[in-house]
């Protein structure tokens, strides 16, 4: 593994285990452009890595307490099944397409990266509440992260944490946790819906996972000094300048007279 590799690594597990989220939207984009991965295989590589290092962050959360168990439960077993089908609908599509409606997901979680994050509830959430959302949109956001995981390999982090916070009133620091581990539920069902039909260079994103872990081990410690607000900003205008790229190196999907590049057509 490159110097590179490396660093990306860690600032995607950095991600991860400072913001609930975000990890995956950097990933694909790496695999693709700077490692040279095909579409397809890029997204299945990232539900691996993804969902590793995303099990790895949770449980530093659970430890800490900010791990919401049945409501991860309830909301990552919709989801799951959202995931397999979007696996399933991701084989049917071009890598190009899969990249552009990647492009347009990133400028989605730019925005809801550089909004306020929901006021804290003023009561701590307690085991009830699962019983207190909305079983109708839990469902369709459930859903809805789902299939964007399985069809372009994002985890989702970034609807996640908000849906939990204003639908079940959970706890901020619990909302990340409790993300982190639908994130690696998610990204398990995603992968065995890729499992198979692309390939997996294993020895390359054992060494890539074990390095994202060691950021988001490191991110999870730093949440609690490193300012959000800040910190998200930043991270939605390095998304807008990313998905940007994408759409521009994948136009050929859109306009008609423009090629998509060579390095998304394959897969």
């Amino acid at each position: 593994m490159t110097v590179l590799a490396a660093v990306f690594a860690a600032l995607i597990g950095l991600s991860l285990g400072l913001l609930g989220g975000g990890g995956s939207i950097l990933t694909v984009p790496v695999f693709v452009y700077l490692l040279g991965f095909q579409p397809k295989e890029a997204i299945a590589a990232t539900l691996a890595v993804v969902g590793v290092t995303s099990l790895f962050g949770a449980a530093g959360h659970w430890r800490a307490g900010n791990v919401n168990a049945r409501l991860a439960a309830t909301f990552g077993v919709v989801a799951m099944a959202g995931t397999y089908l979007g696996a399933h609908l991701g084989h049917r599509l071009s890598g190009a397409v899969q990249l552009t409606i990647f492009g347009v997901v990133m400028l989605a979680a730019a925005y809801f990266m550089s909004r306020p994050r929901p006021a804290e509830p003023a009561h701590a959430a307690t085991g009830d509440a699962v019983h207190r959302m909305p079983l109708a949109k839990v469902a369709a956001v459930g859903i809805g992260v789902g299939v964007l995981t399985g069809l372009v390999g994002v985890g989702g982090g970034f609807m996640i944490v908000p849906a939990l916070v204003l639908l079940g009133k959970v706890p901020m620091r619990q909302a990340v946790g409790t993300s982190l581990l639908v994130i690696a539920m998610n990204s398990a069902a995603g992968f065995a819906g890729y499992w198979g039909r692309v390939e997996v260079r294993w020895g390359f994103l054992a060494l890539f996972t074990a390095v994202a872990i060691a950021g988001i081990l490191a991110g999870t410690r730093l949440s609690r000094r490193v300012p959000q607000h800040a910190l998200r900003r930043a991270f939605a205008v390095l998304l807008v300048i990313v998905a940007s790229f994408i759409l521009y190196q994948n136009r050929g999907v859109f306009l008609p007279g423009d090629p998509p590049a060579t390095a998304a057509t394959g897969g």
